[in-house]
């Protein structure tokens, strides 16, 4: 049953302010995300769907709410709406909780009348989204973890073994093989001009991040991202489903191709994408269908722009994307664990090899040093 929203019920409803316009809420508090809109989310549509009007349910979750900036924010968009301001309205003011994907569907229900549904859609949307965040965290955090951990193991042996070791091979320096000179080189650097070494190495990384807050780096990244073997793969999938997802769900719920369009740059962190995306605006603006935008751009997998094709000719383009945000994700799912299952032996295989190069950097002189006492 769909459940709209009443304005006289909430016009009759008493004036009574539930929200503190918040200065406090910075800090560890101050951090909300999507977990905090899908919990929000989840919770309104149990709400809705058990008959309780929408004033009423966001008083409720403002009560049950325990983060203060998420209290703060619940308790002014259900002032605003007790003001007489339309829930999408009242949401608007808040973009760093609703993105704009989610005040256009909500908008779009507001006309419909079937706010429950596009909430659950939501729900499910940022659940898929979260699912598929996971996926990539947990592909690469293992081999993430063998690579810190071999630095680490190399960095102890270097600063804690080698310099033990050097000291007995200074008699037979000449005679030493070339990995083992390279070592101990390695070793004195680190232990005489480690504080140097260190700062260095920081000092890099903050020049890094520091230049990847520059228009032109990030550029440059976003294109690389797209271009480079493997690499570029996966990250137009990523895209894809996140575009796919939202525009789908977008369209399907009545949401305009350009409104749509629009939220959809929020959605793609790349500025090769947002170009793309910018460019099919124009063409729907002129009058071209968006399949003729999709078959243009060169980062559009073929079979996704036959699909596009088919969807907008039977007149079924928002289902037609969300089955292609479907199999992507499914498909990138795969690609992510197969590419982990094959990085772990490798990585395993390369630490093994850099550590027995170490041991017998160490063991063959001290073999050459006991041939010669003998």
């Amino acid at each position: 049953m769909a459940i709209e929203w009443d304005d006289t019920q909430a016009a009759a409803a008493p004036a009574k302010p539930v929200a503190k316009k918040a200065a406090f809420a910075f800090g560890r508090d101050a951090r909300i995300g999507s977990a905090d809109r899908m919990l929000f989310t989840e919770r309104l549509v149990l709400l809705l769907e058990t008959g309780v009007a929408l004033h009423d349910a966001l008083r409720a979750l403002h009560e049950q709410s325990d983060k203060p900036r998420l209290k703060a924010i619940i308790g002014e968009v259900a002032d605003d709406i007790v003001g007489g301001q339309r829930f999408s309205e009242a949401l608007a003011k808040h973009p760093e909780l609703f993105p704009s994907t989610y005040i256009n569907l909500i908008g779009a229900s507001e006309t419909g009348g079937f706010l429950p549904e596009v909430l659950a859609q939501l729900v499910d949307m940022d659940e898929k989204q979260e699912r598929l965040r996971s996926t990539i965290v947990s592909a690469l955090s293992y081999p993430g973890f063998l690579i810190v951990f071999s630095i680490l193991v190399v960095v102890f042996i270097l600063m804690v073994v080698f310099p033990k070791f050097s000291v007995m091979f200074t008699s037979i320096y000449d005679e030493l093989p070339f990995t083992t000179k390279f070592f101990i080189g390695a070793s004195k650097l680190l232990t005489e001009h480690g504080t140097v070494f260190f700062s260095g190495v920081l000092g890099l990384a903050g020049a890094a991040l520091l230049a990847l807050r520059r228009p032109d780096v990030r550029a440059w990244l976003d294109r690389a991202k797209l271009r480079l073997p493997l690499v570029k793969d996966i990250f137009i999938k990523i895209y894809l489903v996140r575009l796919m997802r939202v525009m789908g769900i977008s369209l399907e719920r009545g949401v305009t191709i350009l409104d749509t369009l629009g939220a959809c740059r929020n959605v793609i962190p790349n500025a090769e994408f947002q170009r793309f995306l910018g460019e099919l605006e124009t063409q729907v603006t002129e009058g071209r269908g968006i399949a003729a935008g999709f078959r243009e751009s060169p980062l559009i997998p073929v079979s996704v722009k036959q699909m596009i094709d088919t969807g907008e000719a039977t007149g079924a383009l928002g289902k037609v994307m969300g089955r292609v945000a479907d199999f992507y994700e499914r498909d990138l799912t795969r690609q992510l664990n197969a590419l982990a299952k094959m990085a772990e032996p490798v990585m395993l295989m390369v630490m093994g090899v850099l550590v027995g190069t170490i041991v017998t950097s160490i063991i063959l002189p001290i073999f050459k040093m006991s041939r010669a006492i003998h």
